[in-house]
């Protein structure tokens, strides 16, 4: 398949990676930095372009993989051109195309991108999306190629599953931040920590999320959390500790 990608970011690199792997075809690679483009483009042997007007009207797909607050902008701005448009957004409606292309869907794959960290894409669920029967069937033969872990799933339903994401990535990715901040602070490796993290992440593959909490917070251990505020050394962690101690002393009810 003849694939051009609009966008050079972490998700648009990785996949842009798999698609070349798997066998296709990229054509071109946008992004406004001609450096970016350039990078991407050279580990795919495409061609980099930084203007939209510069994107080849011949391709069989278009991923538009760019900021979610840029992509409508972008959309606009594209150049007439055949095939299919899809985006790679988790909280975008497939519609915000239908505009400008009746041919249009979605591709999301549901993982963590940075582009220094190889991922197995044949693992990561990938949901997709289509304006039509055959703009699924065109997705289904290019994500199968891909993965086998494929899903269908509306629109309405994906904008959950991505703030369900950002809560169980994005969120406690943050704390792990955090926890960074504590341990450097007192000069403790972060390294003692990788143990509790991977157990704890795996806990959740065998039990529900709920029954795997432990900790002083399910047993509203009063004089140790009280202990811990007292080591904070700011009222925005003291809030958020707060908070998140309250909330987990509710879901253990």
């Amino acid at each position: 398949m003849n694939i051009v990608f609009i966008g050079a970011g972490n998700l648009a690199t990785h996949l842009a990676e798999a698609c070349r792997a798997a066998g296709h075809t990229i054509v071109q690679v946008y992004s406004r930095t001609m450096e970016n483009a350039a990078l991407l483009a050279a580990r795919t042997g495409a061609e980099a372009v930084n203007e939209l007007a510069q994107i080849s009207p011949a391709a069989q797909l278009y991923i538009f993989s760019v900021k979610d607050d840029a992509l409508p902008s972008v959309v606009q701005e594209m150049p007439h051109a055949g095939g299919v448009w899809v985006h790679t957004a988790g909280s975008l409606p497939m519609q915000l195309f239908a505009a400008r292309n009746a041919k249009h869907g979605v591709i999301y794959p549901l993982q963590t991108f940075s582009k220094q960290r190889k991922v197995d894409f044949t693992t990561i669920p990938v949901f997709i999306e289509g304006s039509n029967s055959a703009v699924i069937h065109l997705l289904e033969e290019l994500v199968g190629t891909l993965t086998r872990n494929i899903h269908y799933l509306s629109g309405d339903k994906r904008r959950y599953l991505h703030l369900a994401a950002v809560y169980a990535c994005n969120f406690v990715n943050h704390m792990y931040t955090l926890a960074s901040e504590i341990t450097e602070k007192e000069e403790i490796s972060f390294d003692v920590l990788i143990p509790l993290i991977l157990e704890t992440a795996s806990k959740v593959t065998e039990m529900p999320p709920r029954a795997a909490q432990t900790g002083p917070a399910v047993r509203f251990d009063k004089e140790v959390m009280q202990h811990h505020l007292s080591l904070l050394p700011d009222d925005r962690m003291r809030e958020l500790y707060t908070l998140i101690s309250t909330s987990i002393h509710q879901h253990s009810l």
